[in-house]
């Protein structure tokens, strides 16, 4: 189940990549174009506000796994292993909440994302807007990694305070989606 999970993340973190690449290409080429040439490409400012759309839920796919989310600890690691448990069952079930919100706005919003067509490129918007499915569920399936984890017992106590350090924790050590595997 490892291999998969990485080639998925591996596959975003490409996307990302992209999106950065074609929006810095769109920018710049339709400020050279503007100003060299008197002349534009009307679709570079409407795809590179997708792309970065696209980016900055993706990205936030990513820094969850990472655990590079901002967050708060002060309290928290001075708290005993029941403290840090409660704790760390809030923050989660709160988080798992929140994804579900957001998964059932998406909901919500896709009929009319699936007939609301962007004025420059012609596409339905939902093909902007539909990664809130994608987030909420990939978000989600962390945050119930984490419970799980934490209602069988397998969270050691550093893993109780989901707040890392970026000096403490090598940036590439993603945190396992299932319990007991080590990234």
């Amino acid at each position: 189940m490892k291999k998969p999970i990485d080639l998925f993340f591996q596959l975003l973190e490409l996307l990302v990549v992209a999106c950065m690449v074609a929006m810095v290409i769109m920018v710049f080429g339709n400020v050279v174009l503007r100003y060299g040439f008197n002349s534009g490409i009307m679709v570079s400012d409407e795809m590179s506000r997708y792309c970065f759309i696209w980016l900055t839920y993706i990205g936030a796919m990513i820094a969850m796994r990472e655990r590079g989310h901002l967050g708060v600890d002060t309290l928290v690691k001075h708290l005993p292993v029941m403290g840090k448990k409660a704790c760390l069952f809030a923050s989660e079930a709160l988080m798992l909440f929140t994804n579900g919100l957001f998964f059932l706005g998406t909901w919500k919003m896709h009929e009319l994302q699936v007939t609301n067509v962007s004025p420059v490129v012609g596409i339905s918007m939902i093909w902007v807007y539909g990664i809130g499915y994608v987030v909420a569920v990939v978000m989600a399936l962390f945050n119930l990694s984490v419970l799980y984890r934490l209602f069988t017992g397998t969270l050691s106590e550093e893993e109780l305070v989901q707040v890392v350090e970026s000096e403490d924790v090598p940036h590439s050590v993603p945190m396992p989606l299932s319990g007991g595997e080590k990234a």
